[in-house]
């Protein structure tokens, strides 16, 4: 079991939806947390809104560019022994292939793989240092099963959960725990805030997302997977949650569902 209270947490995406439950999750068990996204002032009001503020440390970065976001990141925590990274921040896309740009693709891979794999490879050594560790991905049900309008978004899913399955393999002879996380349909503002094929946000909901669990249901479970050292965890209801499963083993029958949806 992977203890939360005392522990420092860096965790991304803090400022919103499932990133803002979990922060408020995680200070709840006792965590001592440096919260990032983009938002300075979204994450300096969250961090004054926690359970023991003083404790935590805000740290904005903009993830679509990873090489600088380490940079940041590296004088930022110079000195800070850092005992689980939690990769949440992400972006969403709903277009179709037909329509979308290559910026837009590239965008998606900065954000949702590229700095996943920047901010890892920059803190393992560290964790290699003291043989001990845990890191979390939050990748989607996107990264098992690929789906209509999601092309950029479920390819950039799919690579996080490929490199996580090579560290995880890699880091077990130094005590390092790799967790990666799949939710499904959650109800935040993920679809909002999706790219669409010029790269502007959709601005809108879909039913898919607003009928899902909710980001407190989700944080909850996200945090039970890392308690029990979970590698891998389908965070969901319904046919999302399944969705996996079934595309192991009936994966023709996934394809036509994902055809006719």
């Amino acid at each position: 079991m992977t203890a939360i209270a005392d522990k420092t947490i860096w965790l991304t995406g803090a400022s919103s939806g499932i990133g803002l439950a979990l922060a408020k999750q995680l200070a709840k068990h006792g965590a001592k947390l440096i919260l990032s996204s983009r938002n300075q002032q979204a994450l300096e009001q969250l961090r004054d809104s926690l359970p023991n503020a003083a404790q935590h440390q805000v740290l904005a970065l903009d993830l679509s560019q990873p090489e600088q976001a380490v940079e940041t990141a590296a004088a930022a925590l110079q000195g800070v022994d850092i005992d689980i990274l939690i990769n949440n921040a992400g972006i969403s896309q709903r277009s179709l292939a037909l329509d979308t740009a290559m910026p837009v693709y590239r965008q998606l891979m900065e954000v949702d793989y590229f700095a996943v794999v920047a901010l890892t490879q920059w803190l393992l050594p560290q964790m290699v240092e003291r043989q001990q560790g845990h890191i979390v991905t939050v990748s989607s049900v996107a990264g098992k099963v690929g789906t209509k309008m999601r092309s950029g978004y479920s390819g950039a899913k799919f690579a996080v959960l490929g490199y996580m399955d090579c560290i995880r393999a890699e880091m077990q002879q130094h005590g390092i725990v790799c967790t990666s996380i799949l939710p499904g349909f959650v109800h935040t503002q993920i679809a909002h805030n999706a790219l669409t094929g010029d790269g502007s946000a959709r601005g809108k909901a879909d039913q898919d997302n607003a009928s899902g669990i909710s980001a407190e249901q989700c944080a909850k479970e996200i945090v039970t997977a890392i308690q029990k050292n979970k590698a891998e965890v389908v965070v969901a209801k319904g046919l999302s949650k399944l969705a996996p499963t079934l595309q192991r083993w009936f994966p023709g029958l996934i394809r036509r569902l994902t055809a006719n949806r």
